[in-house]
């Protein structure tokens, strides 16, 4: 198949286009290189030995969108063209609704146009807001604390209401937790700009010298040491997920749901001491207060996609860890080198 990766210079976007290309598919990127670098793709095209289709575009941008459509036959969209940034969310709103939820709209106008079928859109986990837990894909969704994860709910409410409408679409809506490591080569991984927002890439980072310290927001939790808990889930078991959901789609039609995680809660000091003990690296710490609107604990009820299709996660928190190392300490800088 032909498949527009919007966002495919992006973290999970260039796993996901690397896992597109060694399954035998066609890859087409869009993508405006404001959080992301067009190395990634390079590096992605030398690890595979294929070619991608790259357009320097903002996928907001209908024109744009138009002139890729009309001069490539697309059979397939994953979507993961959004900004992510919590804080930044709160802070521009308005820049977060305009992005994340005109890009959706966009796409889906040229699924229209160009007689599109298939739409695999990246949502999250924040859309379930502070519910029990395990998060399971029949929640009703609670409100989120923030303008990223109201994107999320808005774009799924609009891609669920067409496919309703377009009975002939297959709509795949991917909520996954929180994605780390890299691909073993260490050619591609995470490359936050300035201070990272999540926190794998600031403990590599303190691990290099980048940082002197990191923070834990928090260890007066009701969790097993104190410290949030999250479901953190390898990039490449992640992008594994979204082809499987892919393919999947020749026997879909309509609506699909599915949490792409582990099932499994990890914390953050066990997170930290598990690549200290892989990597050998000490990592200091202090604990400052909870930030505002963060929740203790939470991971996926990741049942169904095993079911359905036949994807399960295989790759270990040790391994995150492994592979998180082995990119920081060969691209210190990221992909400016």
């Amino acid at each position: 198949m032909n498949i527009l990766v919007a966002g495919g210079a992006g973290y999970i976007g260039s796993h996901t286009c690397l896992v597109l290309l060694e399954a035998g598919h066609q890859v087409i990127v869009a993508d405006n290189l404001i959080n992301s670098k067009m190395e990634a793709v390079r590096r992605v095209e030398q690890l595979t030995g294929k070619n991608i289709k790259f357009y320097l575009a903002d996928v907001t941008d209908e024109k744009a969108m138009e002139q890729l459509f009309s001069e490539n036959k697309i059979d397939g969209i994953i979507h993961f063209a959004g900004l992510k940034a919590v804080g930044e969310s709160v802070e521009q709103p308005l820049k977060y609704y305009h992005n994340n939820v005109v890009s959706t709209m966009v796409l889906a106008k040229m699924m229209e146009r160009y007689g599109v079928k298939k739409f695999v859109f990246s949502s999250s986990a924040t859309v379930y807001g502070d519910n029990e837990i395990p998060f399971v894909e029949t929640m009703q969704l609670l409100p989120t604390t923030n303008p990223y994860g109201q994107t999320k709910v808005m774009s799924e409410q609009i891609l669920t209401d067409l496919a309703a409408v377009h009975e002939d679409w297959a709509v795949t809506l991917l909520r996954y937790f929180n994605p780390i490591g890299a691909h073993p080569s260490g050619r591609i991984g995470e490359d936050p700009q300035g201070i990272p927002n999540n926190l794998m890439p600031y403990i590599s980072q303190v691990a290099a010298g980048q940082r002197e310290y990191l923070r834990v927001w928090g260890d007066d939790y009701p969790t097993i040491d104190g410290t949030g808990v999250r479901d953190y889930i390898h990039v490449m078991d992640l992008a594994e997920g979204h082809v499987k959901a892919l393919e999947s789609m020749d026997e879909q039609k309509g609506l699909a749901v599915y949490n792409l995680g582990t099932g499994r809660g990890t914390s953050v000091l066990e997170l930290v001491k598990a690549f200290e003990t892989v990597n050998k690296i000490k990592i200091p710490y202090q604990v400052k207060e909870r930030r505002a609107g963060d929740i203790a604990e939470f991971y996926a009820d990741a049942g169904k996609a095993a079911r359905c299709l036949g994807w399960k996660t295989t790759r270990t928190i040790e391994d995150m860890c492994r592979d998180t190392w082995n990119w920081q300490s060969q691209n210190p800088r990221g992909y400016e080198e």
